[in-house]
């Protein structure tokens, strides 16, 4: 007992301990040619890239891509078409919506190399400043934005939408599904209800696709 009391440990000596062990376990342990003597080094692999071909608003782009970058990235990292914005990254917020093969995605949730010849429309493609796309303009027209940093993925959601409705093809709140789904406040809603706006412009937004639906824009 009496040699037990002698030995004492303080609570930092022993985190300190336990960190540089559970460290060391971790390392790979490597062989020294010249020395035989064990040695941990640390490597990273090296990135696997490929090619891939895009579309992109009408114009033909080439890129060669690590296989673990999104379209989203290669949008605003390889082609610096910024208008694609990067919200949540998690698929979340709706910021980073585009247009693949006529159908809106999250491109923070895809890889680039999953859509080699796909056809991709941003916000760039929509529309220019001198002829706005009539849901920029209803966008503008309706005060759709405060900040507008949503807005792009705002405005091609809200383009696929109309076109969804189009197409026939029925969501949640759908009454009937035998018959097309109609313009409607609850159908837009819905529809939009994965592109989130921080600052609470969903009426004026709701307002501006209900303008370009009718044609008014």
């Amino acid at each position: 007992m009496d040699e037990l009391s002698d030995v004492t440990i303080s609570r930092r000596n022993l985190l300190i301990t336990g960190a540089l062990t559970a460290t060391a376990a971790t390392l790979p342990v490597t062989a020294n040619a010249q020395t035989s003597t064990p040695s941990r080094i640390a490597t990273t692999p090296a990135p696997v890239t490929a090619g891939v071909s895009l579309r992109i608003n009408g114009a033909p782009h080439a890129l060669n891509v690590d296989t673990r970058t999104t379209l989203l990235d290669a949008l605003r990292e390889n082609l610096h078409l910024t208008g694609t914005k990067k919200g949540c990254d998690h698929g979340q917020c709706g910021a980073c919506t585009v247009i693949v093969d006529g159908r809106r995605i999250n491109s923070c949730l895809t890889l680039a190399v999953m859509h080699d010849g796909a056809e991709v429309t941003t916000i760039e493609g929509l529309g220019t400043q001198e002829k706005l796309h009539p849901m920029q303009a209803a966008f503008i027209k309706h005060d759709g934005y405060q900040c507008g940093y949503c807005t792009p993925g705002q405005i091609c959601s809200a383009v696929s939408v109309l076109r969804e409705i189009k197409a026939g093809i029925p969501s949640l709140v759908t009454d009937d599904l035998a018959t097309a789904p109609q313009v409607t406040e609850a159908e837009i809603r819905e529809r939009m209800s994965g592109n989130i706006c921080r600052c609470g412009a969903y009426s004026n937004i709701v307002d501006a696709i209900n303008e370009v639906a009718k044609g008014a824009a």
